[in-house]
């Protein structure tokens, strides 16, 4: 069987939905290595009918939530068509708030194998699987069944390198045996220390004991041969088995156990205390050449992208940028961004500009910022907010963009009182200029081998000028792509309520995921509702207009601020029925944001009748 296989370190952080949930409190589990080194293992076939695959996953891993919630072992089978079995495994160590957070870190990672009919997942504390089969009583297997062996040999010191690998190899080989039997004697899980070699093993609750033995036997056999690497992970149909130079496992699962090793643990604590010394001396003396060589290659390059920068002319003096935002003075702040916090700034010339404070290690991300800033420098466009510079050379990086003083359009059309300032002519204009806008990042400029996606269009990131014309803001999240080929996304990002069906579920990244949030900002001005307002006795904005339009009832969507002054209510009524057609579920009928300019603002412009949406319940 062919199998799709993420590492730990190849994934980068999913933005699946449920991540904005818990990423705080996983960020300060005292576990937080046991959410870790995970192994994601996808099956072969691929569902085709998709669409309705994933709502019977979302059921699926609601249900199998709600089942481990009081226990750290369940299942849970959805009868659907094709059915889908689930099962998920804590290890017995971990107490029931970390087995909830490692469970949760694996169901935001799982969803990367859909529409694929199977996947499992091995965190070093838990164990996720899905597949359309009752596999509960599985042990083995000779598809997915693998072993993983760290990169690093160990380091032991006062003997001849042969014996001190011998000597290793014995002490693991120990300590995988004991914990095989313990985990065999106590109900499926052990763990044991001997000598500085710490090992656990887990079989899942549904394996019968002769599965268990099987499991075990089969991981045992594999880790032991990871030695001299430091630690070894056996990750099986029906259990985990994992042993480390490093404590990883929680007190309580501890069962020292070093019978036959004590001469052998006096020798290495001896040889140990006489050679500590130079051992000390000689990793300080690595550490300081190795920091010494980082920082020097480091100021070589920020000195060659500094260079660049001079040449460009696009290059800001951190020291002036300070001053001009009396050194990011609170009473300076217009807002906060995901990307960091932006100031208004004084240039000593007299200019008002805004200035972006990133979050991010300038020594980092000096490379990924120069080419952000050389590609949204080229852009030019009335409804692009212009980026005139940055500083990168201070402790921190600074983009300079133009002042837009009205600030952001949803302080506008989610106020009471500023709503009213907001007649149609203004809404509609601020809706064309958006499209034109966007259609310019999509390929609508003079560099038509560059095309620019936005991933975080939402009234937010609209800001308006005196004139209230709209410009689009926050680049933060471009990403450059070549002509005709979609970007598989190893990270969500954006803003839920504005998000494509297709982006959240499987992170395909096009065009059109942009035209998916411009069709919800659409929905948003006309009614002047946010469509992120969820609960779960009312539906979503993008729901409603569906619901109204069917019943041929739309003009009742309409903002009651402009209802009044509109006679004729044909104008509101066809751009709602054009922001129904960004908001399509199928991608390959939204239209364009070139097309949707036209149907805005060409007289005979024809607009096709729009399919269902996509709706989300609000516990997704």
């Amino acid at each position: 069987m062919n199998l799709i296989r993420f590492s730990g370190s190849e994934q980068s952080c999913w933005k699946w939905v449920f991540l904005f949930i818990f990423s705080s409190l996983i960020s300060s589990s005292v576990s937080d290595s046991r959410i870790s080194n995970s192994t994601l293992l996808c099956g072969k076939f691929n569902h085709l009918n998709g669409t309705n695959f994933v709502p019977s996953f979302v059921k699926e891993m609601r249900g199998l939530s709600e089942a481990i919630n009081a226990r750290q072992f369940a299942t849970y089978h959805f009868n659907s068509v094709p059915p889908i079995y689930a099962l998920a495994q804590c290890h017995r160590d971990l107490s029931q708030t970390d087995c909830l957070l490692c469970y949760a870190a694996s169901r935001a990672k799982i969803p990367r194998c859909l529409p694929f009919n199977s996947a499992r997942i091995f965190l070093d504390g838990c164990f996720l699987r899905y597949d359309n089969y009752s596999f509960y009583r599985e042990s083995v297997s000779s598809s997915f069944d693998k072993v993983i062996c760290s990169s690093d040999d160990v380091v032991m010191f006062g003997q001849e390198s042969t014996k001190r690998v011998d000597l290793f190899g014995k002490k693991v080989d120990y300590a995988v045996s004991s914990v095989t039997k313990i985990a065999l004697r106590d109900g499926g899980f052990g763990a044991v220390a001997v000598d500085g070699v710490f090992a656990l093993a887990q079989c899942w609750d549904s394996v019968p004991f002769e599965g268990c033995r099987e499991c075990l036997h089969k991981a045992a056999m594999a880790v032991e041969g990871c030695s001299p690497k430091a630690e070894g992970r056996g990750l099986n149909t029906g259990c985990y088995l994992r042993y480390s130079t490093e404590k990883f496992f929680n007190e309580r699962g501890e069962t020292e156990h070093s019978p036959g090793f004590s001469g052998i643990a006096v020798i290495i604590a001896i040889v140990s205390a006489t050679s500590a010394f130079i051992m000390l001396s000689v990793a300080a003396a690595y550490v300081t050449y190795a920091r010494f060589s980082k920082r020097k290659k480091e100021l070589e390059n920020l000195g060659h992208i500094s260079r660049n920068f001079d040449k460009s002319g696009l290059k800001f003096k951190y020291e002036t940028l300070e001053k001009a935002t009396d050194y990011f003075s609170l009473s300076r702040k217009l807002g906060q961004g995901g990307a960091g916090s932006v100031f208004m700034g004084i240039l000593p010339n007299g200019k008002i500009v805004a200035v972006k404070r990133l979050i991010y290690n300038t020594r980092q991300w000096v490379d990924e910022i120069f080419n952000e800033v050389s590609l949204i420098s080229r852009i030019q466009h009335n409804n692009l907010v212009k980026l005139l510079g940055c500083s990168i050379e201070g402790p921190e990086s600074l983009l300079v963009y133009e002042y837009v003083p009205n600030k952001s359009l949803d302080q506008f059309i989610f106020d009471e009182e500023k709503a009213k300032q907001l007649k149609w002519k203004h809404r509609f204009e601020i809706i064309v200029g958006t499209a034109e806008g966007l259609a310019h990042l999509h390929g609508g400029g003079s560099d038509s081998e560059t095309r620019i996606i936005h991933r975080d269009i939402k009234s937010s990131n609209v800001l308006l000028d005196e004139n209230l014309n709209p410009k689009i803001a926050d680049f933060g999240l471009v990403r450059c792509l070549a002509p005709d080929r979609s970007h598989l996304s190893t990270g969500v990002a954006g803003t839920l309520g504005y998000m494509a069906p297709e982006y959240v579920v499987r992170g395909q990244l096009t065009e059109k995921a942009d035209v998916y949030s411009f069709g919800v900002l659409v929905l948003e001005i006309v009614c002047g509702k946010r469509n992120t307002t969820f609960s779960k006795d009312s539906a979503s904005l993008v729901q409603t207009v569906w619901t109204l339009y069917r019943s041929n009832r739309l003009g009742e969507a309409v903002d009651c601020c402009i209802r009044d002054e509109i006679l004729a209510r044909e104008a509101p009524i066809y751009v709602l029925q054009v922001g129904l057609l960004c908001t399509q579920a199928s991608v390959s009928l939204r239209p364009s944001m070139a097309e949707v300019v036209e149907m805005l603002t060409g007289k005979d412009a024809e607009i096709p009748v729009p399919k269902q949406p996509p709706f989300l319940d609000a516990n997704v």
